[in-house]
Parts: C-alpha cells; sequence; structure tokens
C-alpha cells in the first residue's frame, strides 16, 4: 500500500512504525495530494514514485536530504524514458 504524508518533513521512527503497521510499504510526500487535485479537475491520472531512502529507523544510517537527492538523480533519466515510453503507449493507442 502506498501511503500519502504532507510533508515537508522526513517521516519520526515513530511514525513508519505505525505505517508498517496499517500496511504501507511506501511513502511519499506530493503524489496523493497532486492525483486529488488533478481528479477534482476531471482528469485522469497515471502516478510513477521513486523510493529514495528507507524509512526513519529502518536504515544504518541517519537520514540525509543529500543521499535523497543523489538516488533522485541517479534514477532521473530512467524515470523520464519510462514516462515518455508509457506517453507513448497511450498516444499508440488513440
Amino acid at each position: 500500500m502506498y501511503a500519502g504524508l504532507l510533508g515537508p518533513t522526513y517521516e519520526t521512527a515513530a511514525e513508519v512504525r505505525w505505517l508498517q503497521a496499517i500496511g504501507a510499504d511506501a511513502v511519499g510526500m506530493s503524489t496523493v495530494t497532486e492525483v486529488i487535485a488533478a481528479r477534482a479537475r476531471g482528469l485522469r491520472c497515471l502516478g510513477f514514485s521513486v523510493i529514495t531512502n528507507p524509512g526513519a529507523g529502518l536504515g544504518p544510517n541517519p537520514l540525509s536530504h543529500a543521499e535523497v537527492m543523489a538516488a533522485a538523480a541517479l534514477t532521473g533519466g530512467e524515470l523520464a524514458r519510462l514516462v515518455e515510453w508509457v506517453v507513448g503507449q497511450v498516444r499508440s493507442e488513440r
């Protein structure tokens, strides 16, 4: 299950434990609110998320914003290619 939190801060260890207890496998700060806003305007949505860090208390080191940004940068090109491919598939179906 994907859980959406408002952010803009990383989850605390207590929040991570709670999210695990309710069945969350991944957590994001913007995807859920962006989809809610888009659906309110009548848009169809497909979301992609990149997991950039383990939750607080799950990894061997404290969370680091620099490491999160580095992980996101590593996957940026692949994600862009995936989105371009999906958009091409949707266009070809019309």
